[in-house]
């Protein structure tokens, strides 16, 4: 059972998805239901012997479509609505132990135009506002089945920190006349001291405004509204930029550093507005390699996040960094 409530104080919808407590959980790798279909073995989710990439509905998903009837009624105080929407899984991989930056260039470059695909066709079907293409990497995230894969929710309307993060742009713009996403990476590069990797059509920095240590935003320097709009040229360079970012991670400590990756980028079937600037961000966990970035009560209470660390150190850290070739 799926359902939007409505939550009256903030004025955001909440999804209730009761089924997905009994999905998958850290199966051991003989039985990852996302490792192809090994000839009279355990049957997995990708009935084939080997595979590149591979997208598929989920199988526990938050939305669906057509979506079941809400089992409850709501109210004019709290209102219910079905939990339209799509929910996909992305296999980056058929190596169990792989992961996103381990790929190729020409993997990533591949994988990145799956991904415009997704966000064309999920984006075109009626009732879809947004398309929210995500990763979660890690134990500390919370994520169930390690092998590596990412995700897509389509939902029919535009959650809440993507439609604030859009209100501020547009008042930018206004005070301005100026992108708000372009301004914050021209600020970046002028200063320098929070860039991580810079190549030619993107960059990845720390932001002066960084919660968690090592949060970073990976940016087009051209003004792209999604993925849609890159050139060849763009998609190569992202490639380049976001594998040298995921060393950088994995490289710190000599772990497989956990993240969630989020990308933003315009939502559809709305006025493109002048500030949608695609980017990803990343919210890694970590402190120390024994030390988690709790949510804690000022952050999950309040709303205001205190970070324990300065973003030009971490930054630093992150160029520090020596990649193998």
């Amino acid at each position: 059972m799926s359902e939007r409530r409505w939550h009256p104080m903030l004025g955001e919808w909440v999804i209730t998805a009761t089924h997905r407590q009994d999905r998958t959980f850290l199966p051991p790798a003989d039985y990852c239901p996302l490792c192809p279909t090994s000839p009279g073995g355990f049957p997995t989710e990708v009935p084939e012997a080997d595979y590149r990439f591979v997208v598929f509905d989920n199988k526990f998903p938050s939305m669906r479509s057509p979506a079941p009837v809400p089992e409850v009624e709501g109210n004019v105080l709290h209102p219910i609505a079905p939990a339209d929407g799509h929910c996909e899984v992305v296999l980056y991989t058929p190596r169990h132990e792989g992961s996103l930056g381990a790929l190729p260039i020409g993997d990533l470059v591949r994988l990145i135009r799956v991904w415009t695909d997704r966000y064309l066709e999920l984006g075109a079907r009626p009732g879809i506002a947004c398309v929210f293409i995500f990763e979660n990497r890690g134990e500390a995230i919370g994520v169930t089945i390690h092998h590596p894969h990412g995700q897509i929710y389509a939902f029919p309307f535009v959650p809440p920190k993507i439609e604030r993060e859009r209100d501020q742009a547009a008042a930018h713009f206004a005070r301005t006349g100026r992108c708000l996403m372009c301004d914050i990476v021209a600020d970046e590069r002028t200063d320098g001291r929070r860039l991580v990797v810079e190549g030619e059509h993107f960059v990845a920095f720390i932001p002066f405004f960084a919660r968690y240590p090592y949060e970073t935003y990976l940016v087009s320097k051209q003004h792209r509204a999604s993925l849609a709009d890159l050139t060849e040229s763009e998609v190569t360079d992202l490639a380049r930029v976001l594998k040298d970012l995921l060393g950088r991670f994995d490289g710190l400590w000599q772990i497989p550093f956990p993240y969630m990756m989020v990308m933003h980028q315009a939502p559809v079937r709305t006025d493109e507005a002048p500030g949608d600037h695609l980017h990803f961000e990343f919210y890694p966990p970590m402190r120390t390699p024994q030390k988690l970035k709790f949510l804690a009560g000022c952050e999950s209470g309040a709303g205001t996040y205190i970070n324990d660390t300065l973003p030009e150190v971490k930054a630093a850290e992150l160029r520090s960094v020596r990649l193998e070739p």
